[in-house]
């Protein structure tokens, strides 16, 4: 691992392009959000029992889990640049139709599964062309995971204006970040291409062997880690109104917070990484989520946002200090390694959301939320053996 003095920096005429992919990364995961923030007014507008209200979390997880990897693979042989615009506008226009359609559960969860694979399209690609632009800097991965971020951290308010606004049947404004977002991206690719014709259309030449046994172990922990993250981020606002005895307010703030604590933590974590470590780094915020995932489970009142915040950070601190691991343990296949750490691991966590909201109707939310307690613990027990690869 580098220190502060050798790690690359971004030349001058890369930074203004990470900057557009940064805010085009925050108008798609806008979209990640907005799903889990539109579960409770599905469940008050169509009386959606917790059980099926994970399903729409589900259906924007599933086809995206399958959708990335195979995004990744594409890439690796065929940069498509062309393809960020794109599928901005497809995970967008999935959510913003989410709401229509006279309450039929297929057509919303059908509308779900595509803004999923939206989603899924975006990543590697863009992960890929971040990858280009930041010059491998840790320090500037992390402001366009930060970008993720602040998509994640803006959309229950996004939702909850719209939704004041006529409740679901508004849900058709949902699309405009993502014809901001798909502008962006136009620019940002635009502003990568050199006259000799590089940039985004000429892959860096592979160095090193792929090293699959370290890549599948730390992919397993972020695994864990997202269990712990798309649990809570279905289920917290909801969780908060029975805790906090708050209304409407109270779950979306604590959803609010859950997202803006991942925005502090990506940028720490990039900085405490050129300084210590990416994997070491990555210990230690798991070692610490562990009581902060058991005091948003178990302390009562307002309290309860506290640890919210110290979950967000602690899940968000390693998120893309995983990208650009998997991208060094995997430096043949940067797509295929960036769709897997940054979209199929992530998407992953989902599949867990039905058998949560399965397990809040036969028992309670709180008896529902516990396992996720000994999550981080296991990630981190399968990430104390890796190395810090040379990035």
């Amino acid at each position: 691992m580098a220190d502060a003095s050798s790690t690359p920096r971004p030349s001058r005429r890369f930074r203004s392009p990470l900057a557009l992919l940064a805010l085009s990364h925050a108008c798609v995961d806008v979209y990640q959000g907005a799903v889990a923030a539109l579960v409770p007014f599905f469940i008050a507008e169509r009386a959606y029992t917790y059980a099926a209200a994970s399903g729409i979390v589900l259906a924007a997880s599933l086809l995206s889990s399958v959708a990335q990897p195979l995004f990744g693979a594409l890439t690796d042989k065929w940069p498509m640049p062309w393809l960020l615009p794109v599928s901005t506008l497809v995970g967008g226009i999935g959510v913003a139709l989410s709401g229509v359609g006279g309450g039929s559960y297929a057509l919303t969860l059908a509308m779900i599964a595509l803004s999923g694979v939206g989603v899924a399209a975006y990543h590697p690609e863009s992960a890929r062309v971040a990858r280009l632009a930041s010059r491998g800097s840790h320090t500037a991965m992390g402001w366009f995971s930060l970008g993720g971020n602040l998509g994640f951290a803006t959309a229950p308010l996004l939702v909850s204006a719209v939704m004041a606004t006529g409740g679901l049947r508004a849900s058709p404004l949902l699309g405009v970040p993502a014809l901001a977002g798909a502008a962006l991206c136009v620019v940002a690719v635009r502003a990568l291409r050199t006259p000799a014709g590089g940039g985004t259309h000429q892959p860096s030449a592979p160095v090193g062997e792929d090293d699959w046994p370290a890549f599948l172990k730390m992919s397993a922990a972020v695994i864990c880690r997202s269990v712990v993250f798309v649990g809570l981020s279905s289920f917290i606002a909801l969780y908060a109104r029975e805790r906090v005895h708050g209304g409407e307010l109270a779950g979306t703030a604590a959803l609010f917070t859950l997202y803006l604590g991942g925005a502090f933590g990506t940028v720490v974590g990039g900085r405490l990484a050129t300084r210590y470590g990416r994997v070491r780094v990555v210990l230690w915020s798991y070692a610490l989520t562990v009581p902060a995932v058991a005091g948003t489970v178990l302390v009562p009142g307002p309290l309860l946002y506290v640890f919210v915040g110290l979950t967000s950070a602690g899940l968000y601190v390693p998120f893309s200090l995983h990208v650009t691991l998997g991208q060094d343990y995997l430096p043949r296949r940067v797509g295929t390694a960036s769709g897997v750490t940054l979209g199929l691991t992530v998407s992953v966590g989902g599949l867990a959301s039905p058998l949560i909201g399965a397990a809040a109707d036969g028992w309670s939310l709180q008896a529902a939320l516990a396992p996720l307690i000994v999550l981080p613990g296991l990630g981190w027990l399968l990430m104390r053996k890796l190395y810090e690869p040379k990035g």
